[in-house]
């Protein structure tokens, strides 16, 4: 069975700087403007199985991400999310209802063997699912699986 402290062990070493401190928001061309803050970063890990590999994406506030074996092939890629898909992704996680989707709210526990399981690692905590029958989604947290997971490559790009 895969366990959940071993995906956020994973997650929580490639996502360290969730949040930031309140310089790193700042515009460098001193106008005074914000950049993106740390709630606008999420990163996503998925695997499928004990011994399925280990999917890590993680997308900056701008749209950069990179995608550490995204299809399976061992291959780190990079990419950028188009501006509206940008703009959906921080809309949803700057939802307040993403709130009462974390692992520790719901007080979630893996249940399923072999089964793929996907943790979001966002500003407000740890989102885990799993697919397999009866699993209860999140609606927002599903909604950024959905956008990260169609906006990434699922198959080798060599």
């Amino acid at each position: 069975m895969v366990c959940a402290g071993a995906v956020l062990t994973v997650t929580l070493t490639a996502c360290s700087g969730f949040g930031g401190d309140e310089a790193s928001t700042k515009d460098p061309r001193g106008t005074g403007a914000s950049a993106p803050s740390g709630a606008d970063r999420v990163s996503l890990v998925q695997k499928l199985g004990q011994d399925g590999p280990l999917r890590s994406l993680n997308v900056e506030p701008d749209g950069r991400w990179t995608c550490d074996d995204c299809a399976g092939d061992g291959v780190t890629s990079t990419g950028t999310l188009d501006p509206e898909q940008v703009t959906r992704l921080h809309g949803l996680l700057a939802d307040p209802r993403l709130a009462q989707e974390t692992d520790q709210v719901r007080q979630y526990r893996a249940t399923c063997i072999d089964a793929l399981t996907s943790s979001l690692l966002t500003s407000v905590g740890l989102i885990t699912t799993q697919d397999c029958p009866g699993e209860e989604r999140p609606p927002v947290a599903y909604e950024i699986l959905l956008l990260l997971t169609q906006a990434t490559p699922a198959e080798p790009t060599a």
